[in-house]
């Protein structure tokens, strides 16, 4: 089980050398899988611990929150990406104390001192330590005062030659291109939460639904209807997901609730994750219930097809 470390990262202790890639896997997305995978394998043949540094919260969180972006998924996923990959650690830094360290206490007594770190990959752009005085160009000379290497990332492209980024799947995200987005990211988009009481407007025309309570500092895909596998407590279910306001019924605040083909149970209270394969369309106002009770007939038959599962 992939170990968490989350306190002052001056009082963390590798039980042994280390290989650590640093930054934000906001998403875990190709790009992020090949530098994890080459860090454990290198880690790997040199008898390495291999550990991912991440942060929590955003750095744009503070230093410029209104274009902090809206995450691709919670801290503890990406903990558990990372360690599907082979990671061994993930250090969380917490932003307001790493953005106080002068960037050679940071390369000296973090990486060196406390992870006893041999080998340090890190993005081109990476910037560290107190006003992002740290550049690649300081880490690599500390690296070689230290002991360590360091190794800058290269870009990965996705096969449309599009640079694989979490920017560029939360603009996909977006636009509602969740295949898209499942090209870069390497497995389809999810959203998690808990299952939580809504005000029973599916059940009472024929279409009860799962809402999730997703946080606001996380993406989703545009408002709109999408074919989706829920997934909870070990069990599987197609569904049709809506996104949005539920603007026939009076814009309400942004709601994310699952239609389970051949489900009718009480899930409240369960954490439930949705695995986006499709859009289906966008979301519209109708002018009575009649009508949209009509197309979210449709919508499940849609659903059904994409799925390849019966209605």
């Amino acid at each position: 089980m992939t170990e968490v470390w989350t306190t002052d990262p001056l009082l963390w202790r590798s039980h042994c050398p280390s290989a650590v890639a640093i930054g934000v896997f906001d998403g875990v997305h190709r790009g992020h899988q090949a530098v994890i995978e080459d860090l454990v394998e290198g880690a790997a043949a040199l008898g390495l611990c291999p550990i991912a540094l991440t942060f929590d919260p955003h750095p744009l969180e503070f230093l410029a929150p209104e274009r902090a972006p809206r995450l691709l998924g919670s801290i503890e996923h990406r903990v558990e990406l990372l360690g599907r990959l082979g990671v061994e650690i993930v250090g969380v830094l917490p932003f307001p104390i790493i953005r106080d360290l002068a960037p050679a206490v940071f390369a000296t007594e973090v990486l060196s001192d406390r992870l006893m770190a041999r080998q340090v990959a890190v993005g081109a752009d990476f910037r560290f330590g107190r006003d992002r005085e740290g550049d690649l160009t300081l880490l690599t000379e500390a690296g070689a005062r230290a002991g360590f290497e360091v190794k800058a990332v290269s870009l990965v492209t996705a096969a449309g030659g599009e640079v694989v980024s979490s920017s560029q799947i939360r603009s996909m995200l977006e636009q509602g291109e969740v295949e898209a987005a499942e090209r870069m990211l390497g497995r389809p988009f999810e959203l998690r939460g808990p299952v939580i009481h809504g005000d029973a407007r599916g059940r009472a025309i024929g279409f009860p639904t799962a809402n999730l309570h997703i946080p606001d500092r996380l993406a989703v895909p545009a408002y709109g209807v999408y074919a989706a596998w829920a997934h909870w407590e070990g069990l599987e279910r197609p569904a049709v997901v809506n996104i949005g306001v539920r603007p026939t019924f009076g814009k309400d605040g942004r709601t994310v609730e699952a239609h389970l083909l051949g489900f009718d149970g009480d899930l409240y209270g369960v954490e439930m994750t949705l695995r986006f394969v499709e859009r289906i369309r966008p979301e519209v106002r109708f002018d009575g219930v009649e009508a949209l009770v009509a197309q979210i007939g449709r919508d499940v038959q849609a659903a059904a097809a994409i799925l390849g599962r019966p209605a």
